[in-house]
């Protein structure tokens, strides 16, 4: 039996699903129909939340992330450089990308010495060497955000104390770049020494929210440019954006302990076909073994694991909620 017919009509029904999926899932007509109401309110109208609220979507709009480039030369590269920064850990490209070399071509040679089948080990272990170091570094991004989010409603109280006490806005950013410790302290040490090198306090805050891509981050950014161009009280500003990170981050745990029941259903499910797996192939390995021989057998294991992939896609849009 020929394996390769057989995987491209997988991989051509898969495309056939996915180009159904884009061509029906478009716009909203009545989402835009709304957002084109609000413009031109926002507009013509004389009211001042109305231009406040005009002001900030401006700010929004200015301030969106300029990291991810137009396809060309380099932009794979910096979006992996930035990636790297976000992990706060000290790795370098080549590190990373020998890395993955390294897994790939280690997977690729296990495989195929237990199964003797050279497109199937060489699969296995391109998917494995491009997806293990991508999901550690995912989780590695995701530990430092959420470590930068538990601190930074503090920062910005100790910002809005040291404003109240009469410091100007330069002089408590290097405050709470000495006094908060994790990566706070660090992105607002970084930004102090980027005023001390001549940048504006803006350019140094911009350069920052691109960097890290973080919601709270960003409000931070567009409260201090609001401010700046309709005046006002910048302590009491601050203290309510404080306030607000702190209820959004306890709408978070919320939801985090709602959908906690579901998550660990998906877990065991998804998880019970490669533990019955493992089990059998350690109490009988020539029976299991034939996955790796019969041609069959592992088109429906590939099959098997693409719409288990689908399946897991879409729980994880399920309990995954946009605050």
């Amino acid at each position: 039996m020929n394996l390769i017919p057989i995987l491209m009509l997988a991989v051509g029904l898969t495309a056939v699903i996915g180009l159904l999926w884009a061509a029906f899932a478009g716009p909203s007509p009545d989402k835009e129909k709304t957002r084109r109401l609000k413009g031109v309110r926002f507009r013509h109208s004389q009211s001042a939340t109305d231009r406040v609220e005009a002001q900030m979507r401006k700010a929004v709009a200015a301030r969106k992330p300029r990291t991810h480039k137009v396809a060309g030369s380099g932009s794979r590269i910096d979006a992996l450089a930035l990636r790297l920064y976000r992990s706060g850990q000290s790795w370098t490209i080549p590190q990373y990308l020998y890395t993955s070399l390294g897994i790939g071509l280690g997977v690729t040679a296990l495989v195929f010495v237990k199964s003797g089948v050279l497109p199937f080990a060489l699969a296995f272990g391109l998917f494995t060497g491009a997806a293990l170091p991508h999901f550690v570094l995912n989780k590695l991004i995701s530990r430092r955000t959420n470590a930068f989010n538990v601190k930074f409603a503090d920062a910005i109280d100790l910002l809005v104390r040291g404003l109240r006490s009469g410091l100007p806005v330069t002089e408590t950013l290097g405050i709470v770049a000495q006094e908060i410790p994790g990566p706070v302290g660090e992105e607002f040490k970084l930004v102090t020494e980027r005023m001390k090198i001549g940048k504006t306090m803006e350019e140094a805050l911009q350069n920052t929210a691109d960097r890290l891509e973080i919601p709270e981050f960003n409000f931070f950014c567009i409260t201090l440019a609001i401010q700046r161009e309709t005046g006002g009280n910048l302590a009491e500003t601050l203290a309510n954006l404080g306030d607000v990170l702190r209820k959004r981050s306890q709408m978070k745990l919320k939801i985090r302990a709602m959908s906690s029941e579901s998550k660990a259903s998906a877990y065991i499910v998804g998880s019970l076909p490669f533990i019955v797996f493992g089990m059998i192939y350690w109490i009988n390995p020539g029976y299991i073994g034939k996955f790796f021989i019969d041609e069959r057998l592992m088109v429906a294991g590939i099959g098997g694991g693409i719409w288990m992939g689908i399946g897991a896609f879409i729980m994880a849009k399920m309990v995954s909620f946009e605050i």
